[in-house]
């Protein structure tokens, strides 16, 4: 995948599939450790641990229409080839988290992306989930929690409604240019 953006969309849909109800985000770019990291955890239905050990394989997957499942895999290979990798902790009944860690300066360490069109595909296609987003950059934070804004709304409006996704795209746009110091992604 060419953005890391793409890669948590595809852990976030992982995470649906388990029947998560809330999915936390946590992305840390420190320039001075050289280190970016994702980490991806939720409350769904978990992994076996022998299910967990061979989750970064292609060929293991629980999806029944193919045979592989490379999100994962690929993910894994990207943290890899910039002095990374990932690791998965799970346990049946308590959900999953995934962590990537990149080394940050690496030349083939792809962009983040375009993260804000991201998140607002997962709200558009999942209203009923809680989404908690945390995003720091060198001792700067942005959070975005959708049980937040779910208790201002109050339960008339659901969070895809078109009003809604307008109000939040602008919102993670002027958090995130402020995260990075008024620079545009």
């Amino acid at each position: 995948m060419e953005e890391l953006s793409l890669h948590i969309l595809d852990l976030v849909q992982n995470s649906i599939r388990a029947a998560a109800t809330r999915v936390e985000i946590l992305i840390e770019e420190n320039v001075a450790e050289d280190r970016f990291l994702i980490e991806v955890k939720d409350n769904g239905q978990g992994m076996a641990e022998e299910f967990v050990r061979e989750a970064l394989n292609p060929f293991t997957t629980t999806r029944t229409t193919r045979r592989v499942g490379l999100g994962l895999s690929l993910l894994d290979m990207a943290a890899r080839q910039c002095d990374g990798g990932v690791e998965i902790d799970s346990e049946p009944g308590k959900g999953t988290r995934v962590r990537a860690v990149f080394r940050y300066s690496h030349w083939d360490r792809a962009p983040l992306g375009d993260i804000k069109t991201t998140l607002v595909t997962i709200v558009a296609a999942n209203p009923d989930l809680e989404l908690e987003y945390v995003h720091r950059v060198d001792g700067r934070c942005f959070r975005l929690d959708t049980e937040e804004i779910r208790a201002i709304l109050g339960g008339d409006i659901p969070l895809n409604d078109v009003a809604v996704l307008g109000w939040l795209d602008d919102y993670l746009a002027r958090g995130l240019a402020e995260l990075y110091g008024g620079e545009e992604q």
